[in-house]
């Protein structure tokens, strides 16, 4: 049975994935940086894995890629760009060959045509319902996962709808102070949840959650 899964958000031990202010010089808000030490592990991890080392950060890191079909993610985590699109230039953070190589559902308020790009990857924007935009992924999936890329408000309402079957989020050893958290106001959401696995690497603790 196909899932939905969550892997590879970086959090900090105070909660947060992200600081304040995200725009397009400072793509995770303020005080948070692309391989800065909260995503440290993650850039080790990566280089590991195309030269064919192991680890438990590596092991992690592959995981999230292992059986996906499709990914949803919202606005925020395609683009800098809030409200209506100023025009239609940008194309992701990616490049011409972004790492998808399958079909990726954009949650947006402001439509725009299906975005076609090397690789096999194609984005779609879309204003449906939680529900319709899933179905929609498992169709495109084919029989595989789909994935919430996220970012953490995509990731929060999908885990309030009870959506998700496993989340896994690395936690850094650091401390942010504010910014958006993931697992924030959850109510009733999610207590159809359980940590299955909890194991630390010199870097990070990686926290899986899975539905009870």
């Amino acid at each position: 049975m196909p899932k939905v899964r969550v892997h590879n958000v970086t959090i900090s031990l105070d909660g947060f994935a992200a600081g304040p202010n995200q725009r397009l010089d400072a793509p995770f808000g303020d005080g948070v940086g692309w391989g800065d030490d909260l995503h440290s592990w993650f850039m080790s991890a990566t280089k590991d894995a195309a030269a064919g080392r192991t680890g438990t950060d590596v092991e992690y890191f592959v995981r999230g890629d292992r059986n996906i079909g499709a990914t949803i993610m919202g606005r925020n985590m395609f683009g800098p760009q809030r409200g209506a699109w100023e025009d239609e230039s940008w194309q992701g953070w990616w490049g011409d060959n972004p790492p998808y190589h399958h079909d990726v559902f954009v949650h947006t308020h402001h439509l725009r045509p299906a975005l076609e790009m090397n690789g096999g990857t194609t984005f779609h924007f879309t204003d449906e319902p939680l529900e319709t935009v899933l179905r929609r992924a498992f169709d495109a999936a084919d029989g595989k996962d789909v994935r919430i890329g996220g970012g953490a408000a995509v990731i929060r309402q999908y885990l309030r709808a009870g959506l998700i079957d496993e989340l896994h989020l690395a936690i850094a050893p650091i401390l942010i102070g504010r910014g958006e958290r993931v697992l924030d106001n959850l109510g009733e959401g999610i207590d159809g949840y359980r940590v299955s696995e909890l194991v630390s690497s010199p870097n990070v603790t990686h926290a899986t959650l899975v539905r009870r």
